[in-house]
């Protein structure tokens, strides 16, 4: 009886390194964190100013702030769980520290590969490479690749597509 693989071997069964994201991307991340925490940690704040319900209201703002600055504690290490890993028929993506996602993107059924840039990942230089599928579920989103990174990518992986389309 042969030994089942491991999940790693499973996972990377053709020799290659992972490839990470750009570290500025935590920059991008962070701020998002930032913003969101802000926004949620006041809008949190409006039943306790509103209805006057006593002091226990006020532990929510509390609660939601702590929880943002967890969040933003943790970029870093979030961000740098992020990575991809170009196969012989797929591309591998990975991230999540706690709840950890694999996601196999065969490259016959890749439909679109697309590149998307916000204010500030661009004034970082950054951006952001998506990859749909027929299925909802493979749909990969790559932040924080440097721009000349997720062209080469892009246009890799449209070649790749167009030579191993599948059923089509």
């Amino acid at each position: 009886m042969t030994d089942a693989p491991t999940a790693s071997a499973r996972l990377d069964p053709v020799p290659g390194e992972w490839q990470r994201v750009s570290p500025k991307y935590i920059v991008v991340d962070l701020i998002g964190n930032l913003v969101s925490g802000v926004i949620a940690t006041a809008a949190s704040t409006l039943p306790a100013w509103l209805f006057q319900w006593g002091v226990w209201w006020w532990l929510l703002p509390v609660a939601v702030g702590v929880v943002s600055l967890v969040l933003v504690a943790l970029t870093p290490r979030r961000v740098r769980s992020i990575g991809y890993l170009l196969r012989e028929d797929d591309l591998l993506f990975r991230r999540g520290i706690m709840f950890q996602r694999f996601v196999a993107v065969p490259f016959g059924r890749m439909q679109l590969v697309d590149i998307t840039r916000g204010p500030l990942a661009r004034s970082l230089g950054l951006a952001e490479l998506k990859l749909v599928t027929a299925a909802a579920a493979t749909g990969v989103v790559i932040p924080g690749l440097a721009l000349d990174d997720a062209e080469r990518l892009r246009d890799h992986l449209v070649a790749l597509a167009e030579t191993r389309r599948a059923g089509l």
